[in-house]
Formats: structure tokens, C-alpha cells, sequence
């Protein structure tokens, strides 16, 4: 860790990382092996980066991002070694509970809205909206998962229902997602914050009924 760095109580740090100066790191997050954080980067609390992540300046990440193994960040979208851009680096803003597959590329100069789940191997190029499901090269929409990364099908009132913790969400007439329980910015509740069974299980159960 290079003098100046901020790491908050609780964050867990592991072999061969390298911290920054001016590097802030909010409480109770987690850096696995091989990670670079550069000067400026902002982690919020409750971030869990997984192994083999480097993330350049102009990178700001919210609370409870989950960034997966060997996933891709930048900040220069023409880069060239000739040419120094460290005064234009372009900025990528990581939204609450958003979640990044491993091998995923972030491609600099977007936003990930709250719960966007990017897939992993998707190479992200736009701006997503929260709670969206993107994948592919280069990512698109493909669906809308919710607080606890699972597909949500709505009805026709546009009502989704989580398979897994049975929280309701609202897909509303200009696109957006909202969840009708709990606000975006409000914490889990115990009871719903410890995973009870497998994606798979879940996957395999017949459909919950709609309302």
C-alpha cells in the first residue's frame, strides 16, 4: 500500500495487490490475489473484487459492486504509447449492487446503473440501466435481473417477482425497474442477505406465480 491510501475497517486485502496513494476503500470489502487499484480510484463498502482485477483512474465504485475474476476495466478509449492522455482519462462510474462476470471488459466512459448484471465474456460499450441483464460483444439487453441475481419475467401490470427471495419489482412504461419492497438504497434485511440453495436449484423449480 503506497502512502495516502484510505482503506476502511473491516476490508480484507490479499497477496500481490498493489493500493495507490489517494486510493479510498470503504469498510467490510474485499481485494482477492493480483488486484492494482490506481491513484484516485474511489471503492465503496461491502465491494468484493475477485483475483486478477487492475482498476485505473477515473474508475468510481459504489457500495455491494461485485466485480468477477479477471474482469477488464479502462480509461482511455484511443489509447496510444506514444501519446500520454493521464490528463483525459475517462471516467467509468460502477452504480450500487451492480455485478461484473468474470472476462468482462468495461469499456471506459460508461455507467453501470444499480443491479446491472453484466454476463461473463460480455464487452460492455454503453451505459446500462439499473437492474438490466447485458451480455455479448459487444453487450446488449437482454432481460432484467433483480436484487439477488435472478431473471425477472413481468406481467402484463409489469410486475416481476425474485424466484429467490420473493421481493416484488415494477417495470414501469419508460423502462425503468424499480423495486416495490425495498428502496435501491436501503441494505438486505438479514433474513435475506445468506443464499439458501443453488442458482441451479432454483432454475429447475417451476415459475412463481405472477401478481
Amino acid at each position: 500500500m503506497d502512502d495516502g491510501a484510505r482503506v476502511g475497517k473491516g476490508t480484507k486485502i490479499w497477496h500481490f495487490c498493489h493500493i495507490s496513494s489517494d486510493v479510498e476503500i470503504g469498510e467490510n470489502s474485499s481485494l482477492g490475489q493480483n488486484c492494482f487499484v490506481a491513484p484516485g480510484v474511489r471503492i465503496g463498502s461491502n465491494v468484493k473484487i475477485q483475483n486478477n482485477v487492475s482498476i485505473y483512474g477515473g474508475t468510481v465504485i459504489e457500495d455491494d459492486v461485485f466485480l468477477g475474476p479477471s474482469c477488464v476495466l479502462t480509461n482511455v478509449s484511443n489509447p496510444r504509447s506514444q501519446v500520454s492522455r493521464r490528463m483525459v482519462y475517462e471516467p467509468t462510474l460502477i452504480r450500487r449492487g451492480a455485478t461484473v462476470g468474470a472476462n468482462a471488459t468495461i469499456v471506459c466512459g460508461v455507467e453501470l446503473g444499480r443491479y446491472t448484471f453484466v454476463a461473463a465474456g460480455a464487452v460492455v460499450t454503453r451505459t446500462t440501466g439499473d437492474y438490466a441483464l447485458v451480455r455479448g460483444v459487444p453487450a446488449k439487453q437482454r432481460g432484467w435481473m433483480s436484487r439477488h441475481g435472478h431473471a425477472l419475467d413481468f406481467s402484463d401490470e409489469g410486475v416481476g417477482i425474485c424466484r429467490e427471495s420473493g421481493l416484488k419489482y415494477q417495470l414501469n412504461d419508460a423502462g425503468l425497474v424499480r423495486c416495490l419492497d425495498i428502496e435501491e438504497e436501503q441494505s438486505l434485511p438479514d433474513h435475506l442477505s445468506v443464499g439458501q440453495q443453488a442458482y441451479s436449484e432454483y432454475r429447475s423449480e417451476p415459475t412463481k406465480s405472477r401478481e
